[in-house]
């Protein structure tokens, strides 16, 4: 996009007439930066996984295992354009269900369209929109949003929050569950996830009771098809042009998992196992039913005994360890269920989803987190406890693909961002061994695969890890980019040229890693924070390039 004299000044005269935007958009010219490394540090990683077929979640037989870095497949092209997302603050929409800060939103979706992303992602919460009662939504605030959007030319990918906002990583705000769910949960502790010492998360309700009317009178399944209903009929004249991804949130933090590394009031501290969250009276029936299922009834009193708590590492616990319970028959069993309840309650959700919008013409998409810690380990810990069955004769990731297939969903997966060598080596984390098997698992499945990064980052380095991964070298390459996150660090001077001179690369399929010196695309823009009697000051005087 050229950014003219004309359509510069009128840029600054909307920002000015912002009392709550705190800064300035300056135009300067971008000097070269290093050159941003596309060279993809992602190791062979060596293990195996078990070949499962869509059909296959329907009940038919399995197939042979066989090592993932074997699978032949056909690879996308690399020179494929990749359309970059920037996620909103999660305060986007305030308690009080309006839009927040209005102006400075418009200023910097103003920046964003400038700087040539594709556009914007949202959290549409549950615990703002139906927060007078059942069945009374108040979608104010995304109408406001949502027009926005629109009139800057800009789409827009949206998340079906179910969880509550705050107590997980990048938390800035609270937002709990509607009061009315959670006057429920106060009657009935049970419908939350219970870890084996009795502590209740409140972060989304427990899986376990999926199929239970104990949302006063309705499913939760039945409460989150409402919602995703009526945002439907409140939208429809979105859906599709401007709304063109729907992201159906599945767990805590919107991701396909259990709540098993809180870091709510110091509970889980990186790098943890965590723990397993099946001792709600509900997950126990279940665990219970199963046991009894294949004449092992004692299997089913309890989860594992010997699983150590939040901030133990493998070796400290009898189940995790190399030769622990994990792979014993017991283990074997167990770590089955849980993961199996979990791919059964996104198979539900997504079902439930893909009836309300198929005919809309967004795109549905589901989250899997990125738990990279103790992947190198032959248990696989972390993952095991969020649900993730991925140990060394065993992929976790799959069987989710496959699941997403049957409904033509999109797996939006995270820590794209992340190098092996920049983590801990107590942690035994292999964030691109991890991406490498998602990405293959997705090519197996026929899906497409977008990504996230996990943590905060503006360097160089970090995009340039996101350019080497967007690529289909080794498994799917990606779809789509959604960066975390929107604030104002964002729009700091060498911030902001790092994400305009990713975007460009990325809409070029990684082909051009830098921006010219002399580059006249009008993608010279930075922004520069001042102090606010500059902003005063320049309100008396035509703004110019500087």
């Amino acid at each position: 996009m050229t950014l003219t004299l004309r359509s510069t000044n009128s840029f600054l005269r909307s920002l000015r007439a912002s009392e709550d935007f705190p800064s300035i958009i300056c135009i300067a010219r971008i000097k070269p930066m290093d050159r941003v490394r596309a060279i993809s540090s992602v190791h062979t990683a060596q293990f195996t996984t078990e070949k499962i077929s869509s059909s296959e979640l329907e009940g038919k037989s399995h197939e042979k295992l066989e090592r993932l870095h074997e699978l032949k497949g056909h690879h996308h092209t690399n020179n494929t354009r990749v359309p970059v997302y920037v996620m909103l603050p999660l305060d986007t929409v305030c308690n009080g269900g309006k839009l927040n800060k209005p102006r400075a939103m418009n200023a910097s979706l103003m920046a964003l369209k400038t700087a040539g992303v594709e556009g914007v992602m949202v959290d549409v919460w549950w615990g703002l929109v139906e927060k007078d009662g059942p069945l009374k939504y108040n979608w104010d605030g995304y109408v406001e949003l949502v027009q926005m959007v629109q009139r800057h030319g800009l789409k827009l990918q949206v998340v079906m929050s179910f969880h509550q906002c705050g107590g997980n990583v990048g938390d800035s705000c609270s937002i709990p569950l509607p009061p009315w769910v959670l006057e429920e949960i106060s009657n009935n502790p049970d419908l939350v996830y219970t870890d084996r010492s009795g502590r209740r998360n409140p972060e989304y309700i427990s899986l376990g009771c999926d199929s239970l009317p104990v949302l006063k009178g309705r499913t939760p399944i039945q409460v989150y098809s409402d919602y995703m209903r009526s945002f439907r009929d409140k939208f429809k004249d979105y859906l599709g042009r401007v709304i063109v991804e729907i992201q159906v949130g599945m767990g805590p933090c919107g991701e396909l998992r259990y709540p098993s590394y809180p870091e709510s009031n110091g509970t889980w501290r990186f790098p943890g196992i965590g723990e397993f969250q099946c001792y709600d009276k509900y997950m126990k029936a279940s665990l219970q039913a199963a046991a009894e299922a294949i004449g092992q009834e004692e299997w089913g009193r309890s989860g594992p005994h010997d699983s150590g708590n939040y901030n133990q590492y493998p070796e400290d616990t009898g189940f995790f360890r190399g030769e622990g319970t994990w792979n014993t028959a017991y283990g074997k069993f167990f770590l089955g269920w849980y993961s199996a309840k979990l791919i059964e309650h996104g198979d539900n959700l997504l079902a439930a989803a893909n009836g309300i919008f198929k005919e809309t013409g967004a795109k549905l998409s589901g989250k899997v987190a990125g738990i990279h810690w103790h992947y190198k380990t032959r248990s696989h810990a972390a993952e095991l406890t969020a649900g993730y069955y991925n140990a060394r004769d065993k992929d976790a990731y799959l069987p989710v693909a496959n699941m997403f297939a049957k409904h033509g969903v999109v797996f939006n997966f995270t820590c794209m961002e992340m190098k092996d060598g920049e983590q801990p080596d107590h942690a035994n984390c292999s964030p691109e061994g991890l991406v490498k098997q998602v990405k293959m698992a997705t090519q197996i499945a026929g899906i497409e695969l977008a990504g996230e990064n996990a943590l905060e980052r503006y360097d160089a380095s970090a995009y340039g890890q996101v350019l080497a991964t967007s690529k289909s070298h080794s498994g799917s390459g990606l779809s789509a980019f959604t960066y975390l996150r929107m604030n104002k660090r964002l729009f700091e001077g060498d911030n902001w040229r790092h994400l305009v001179e990713f975007v460009k690369s990325m809409s070029e399929g990684g082909q051009n890693q830098r921006l010219s010196a002399s580059d006249s695309s009008g993608t010279d823009l930075y922004v520069g924070f001042i102090k606010e009697k500059s902003i005063q000051k320049n309100q008396k005087n035509e703004p110019a390039l500087v």
